[in-house]
């Protein structure tokens, strides 16, 4: 097969491992740069085009789209899609997932265990929106952040308070969200591929920090989870209509809660914790469903 990476970056261990996982299977594996593809828009024949020549012998095409450059990532995923190009996820499925209020009401109405959130948009709501997230300290993110980017804990409403009128300064959308005592500073990546979990890790947040992300300093352990875990992650990479996610899970009083759902999860740390070869896996779901034109959604937003 001949599979194209969408990436601005074909350096990073994710893409590198892909490369060479396809390559071994016998594929020819390539990535391009995102930003570099252009489109013929048309009823007829739609194309994309790379550097002057015409993509139209690809067989199935991984996004890595940069959250930077989410809009004409999701246009390019979209046209490929046209074309009857295989994407190993869907740019409806990569939209839901990076519009973390829209991923949250989507999975809240499938019933899956989510941090209490609030979200609104006057500041005359500030102090029902705390209450509602059951008081500080809680959490305050940006909706459109990755990698802990623009995620606050506010140790006092006073704090939230202001917090959350200075996203509000900068016109910014962002939600309210409740502190998880329990999980201390720790959660789980679930690597979702199909309908089955095949590798997952603990998190710790870096001292002095609240976070568990490994872009912020934390560390990576091997950790065993349980059914309900390995459950609960597969239904929400299901329910955004993802088939490769990585799926942030708490663990509360109340079972598992899912913080997020990542549609380019990084391969690096998960697989050197754990040791599975994960990028094979990867080329070899493609090779299992590939198949022209079997887009769900046709490209459709």
């Amino acid at each position: 097969m001949n599979i194209v990476i969408l990436s601005r970056n074909p350096a990073l261990y994710s893409h590198r491992r892909m490369v060479e996982a396809g390559r071994n299977r016998g594929h020819r594996v390539e990535v391009i740069n995102t930003l570099r593809c252009y489109m013929n828009i048309t009823s007829a024949r739609p194309e994309v085009r790379y550097q002057g020549r015409l993509l139209d012998d690809i067989d199935a095409v991984i996004p890595r789209i940069g959250a930077s450059v989410t809009f004409y990532g999701l246009a390019v995923l979209r046209q490929f899609e046209m074309m009857g190009v295989y994407p190993l996820n869907e740019s409806v499925a990569i939209g839901r997932s990076r519009d973390k209020l829209r991923a949250l009401q989507i999975l809240a109405r499938e019933g899956i265990g989510l941090p209490v959130t609030g979200f609104a948009n006057e500041p005359d709501d500030t102090d029902d929106l705390i209450r509602i997230a059951g008081g500080a300290p809680l959490i305050v993110k940006l909706v459109t952040g990755t990698h802990g980017e623009g995620v606050v804990l506010a140790e006092t409403d006073q704090t939230a308070a202001s917090v959350i009128d200075a996203f509000r300064n900068l016109n910014a959308h962002f939600l309210v969200q409740e502190f998880v005592r329990e999980a201390k500073g720790q959660d789980l990546r679930c690597l979702v591929i199909g309908h089955e979990v095949v590798a997952a890790m603990g998190r710790r947040s870096a001292r002095g920090d609240f976070r568990a992300n490994l872009h912020r300093g934390g560390k990576a352990v091997a950790v065993e989870i349980t059914e309900e875990e390995r459950n609960t992650a597969v239904k929400a990479a299901e329910t955004l209509g993802l088939n490769v996610a990585g799926v942030d899970v708490l663990r509360s009083n109340r079972g598992p809660l899912v913080l997020e759902v990542n549609s380019s999860p990084g391969l690096e740390g998960i697989e050197r914790v754990t040791g599975i070869d994960i990028a094979s896996q990867i080329i070899g779901f493609i090779e299992m469903n590939a198949r022209p034109h079997a887009t769900r959604t046709k490209g459709q937003g």
